[in-house]
Formats: structure tokens, sequence, C-alpha cells
């Protein structure tokens, strides 16, 4: 009687917990992808002023295919931000190839013996990633399954901030003059340092989407900077979303803006290049460091439902012009 007795509390118990979901066939892609991806490790002034005398170094890159897809398909590279790969970039990969494009998530930090930035954004200069972009045009340009004059570039935070400046054709033609994209979109990238021939970019569209909310990376410095790309004529919009915090397109986000401890955040500082290479910080003079007051601390993040579900809409119809796509 006791074991029975045991038995049926245990039975009782089991039928309790919550039924699994089955993993959804719509998660599956046709074929995944590791890649290879030769690169350097960069600081930012080897990287504004082309000196290829960073370390050698081996990245990863994870190539997902569409379902359903014959020929050579169009792709999105995908740049990380400062916490690594995460939920955000693996859904942002899989909502791409859903599209029916190929997605290139790439991989900056584990070969680099890095986890996260977040809380030591010095381990790795902030526009480092930039040349990983480039690089991981190169690998998708020679790839039998895709078509190298539809490839785009997307990042988020960091990546995003990489994403951006990738377009100067300053440091493409210094580093990599056949990355042609095909767009460039940054998620709430920092526009707080003004480069030397920033207004000088591609004139293939840039597409910023930013929460107006967001107190990690904010969005009022990038307005004057989007003023003078579309001064110079070039085919860019920054769009805003109200009540958004920092990583607002995350699913997993939490709902009630929560403070991310320790991060560290240039919303205060204002920095500039000046003389080439050498970004300082335009309230001392002196080359920026991470360790200047101006650094703050423990900014928010958050997921936004409405603002994401706009992303998704604004990016798959860009997507879809620059791709040719019905």
């Amino acid at each position: 009687m006791r074991i029975l007795r045991t038995l049926c509390v245990v039975l009782t118990a089991a039928s309790a917990q919550p039924a699994l979901a089955e993993p959804s066939v719509a998660d599956l892609a046709a074929r995944v992808e590791i890649h290879a991806i030769e690169t350097l490790t960069l600081s930012d002034q080897q990287l504004l002023t082309g000196d290829k005398n960073g370390k050698t170094v081996t990245i990863a890159g994870e190539l997902r295919f569409p379902r359903g897809a014959t020929g050579r398909v169009p792709a999105v590279v995908l740049l990380h931000g400062s916490g690594g790969i995460g939920p955000r970039e693996e859904f942002w990969s899989k909502y791409i190839a859903e599209l029916g494009n190929a997605s290139f998530l790439i991989d900056s930090f584990s070969a680099r013996g890095i986890v996260q930035t977040s809380t030591d954004q010095a381990q790795l200069g902030r526009l480092a990633t930039v040349l990983d972009g480039y690089r991981a045009f190169d690998v998708l340009a020679r790839h039998p399954r895709i078509d190298p004059s539809r490839i785009a570039l997307m990042g988020f935070s960091r990546g995003g901030t990489a994403t951006l400046y990738a377009s100067m054709n300053r440091l493409r033609d210094m580093w990599n003059p056949r990355a042609t994209f095909a767009a460039y979109i940054p998620l709430y990238a920092s526009c707080s340092a003004t480069l030397i021939g920033e207004a000088d970019v591609s004139k293939a569209p840039i597409r910023q989407f930013h929460g107006l909310a967001d107190d990690w990376v904010t969005v009022a410095p990038c307005r004057p900077y989007f003023e003078r790309l579309r001064a110079a004529g070039r085919d860019v919009k920054l769009i805003e979303y109200p009540d958004a915090h920092h990583s607002y397109d995350n699913p997993l986000g939490s709902k009630v803006p929560a403070v991310f401890r320790d991060a560290q955040s240039t919303r205060d500082c204002v920095l500039k290049e000046e003389p080439r290479g050498v970004i300082i910080n335009a309230q001392t003079g002196q080359p920026f460091t991470y360790k200047d007051p101006c650094i703050a601390l423990n900014p928010h993040t958050g997921f936004n439902e409405a603002a994401a579900i706009a992303t998704r809409n604004e990016v798959k119809a860009i997507l879809k012009t620059v791709f040719k796509q019905e």
C-alpha cells in the first residue's frame, strides 16, 4: 500500500507538469553550415588607419539556408552585440531565413576569448567587428549558393555600430573594396563618435532602428548624423520607436525594463576622431578610454512587442526591395 500511495503521488505530480512543446518545424533550416572566417583583432586606431598588424584570428559564422530555395539566394550577415550571440541574434537568423534569405550569424567573441563586453567594453575596439563584417562578405561571395550582388549587413548595438560605420567608403576602401553590401541595417547603433569622412558612405540604403527610451545607446547623437548623411544625398532613414529600450527586439527580454548591472554606456560622452585614427574625449581633449568620467553605468534593457514587430516589418520591406524579391 505504501508503494502504491507513493506511485500515485509521483503520477499526480507528473500529470501536473505542463507538457513540453514539440519543436516547431518552422524553426528548422533547409541546411546549416559553419564557416571559418580569417580576420584580425584590431584596435580602433588600427582599423581607422588601415594598420594591418593586428593579431590574426579565425572566427566562425553559422550560415542558415531557407527552406524551398533553389539556385543562388540572397544573404544577410548578422553582427551580434556586447553580450555575444543570444536569443535576439538567433531569432533574427531564423526570421531572415523564413523570409527566403540565407542568414550568416557571425561569432566575433568566442575565438578571441571573450564572453561579453557589456561590463568591460575595453576588451575589444568599438569598431573592430567592422573588419569581421567585411571578411564575412568574402566568405559568402565565394559560396556557390549565395548571390554576391545581394548581401546585406545587419547588426545590434555594438554590432549595429560596426554595421553603420562599415558603410563608410574610407573604411571599405582601406580594408575590402570588394565588400559591396546591398543594404546596411543597424539596430540601436552608437553615433557618439564623429569620425573623419563619416558622411561619405555607400550609396546603398542605410536603415537604423532605435528606441526613444534607450538609455544605453541614446538616439540623440544619431539625428544630426543622419541629417548630414541626407544632406550628402545618401539613402538613409533613422526610425525611432516610443517607449522602446535597448534590445527592444529581444523576444526573451523582460517586458518590464530591467537594469543591466554594471554595463558601460557612452551616453554622456562626446567623442571625435582627432587626429586621424585617434578617438578623443571632446570634453577633455585626451584619448578616450572606458575609465573616463563620462562613462555611465546600469542602463536598462527590455522587450517592446510593438516596436519589435514594426522593426521586423521594416526589415522585411527593405530586404525585399534591395534583393528584388516578389
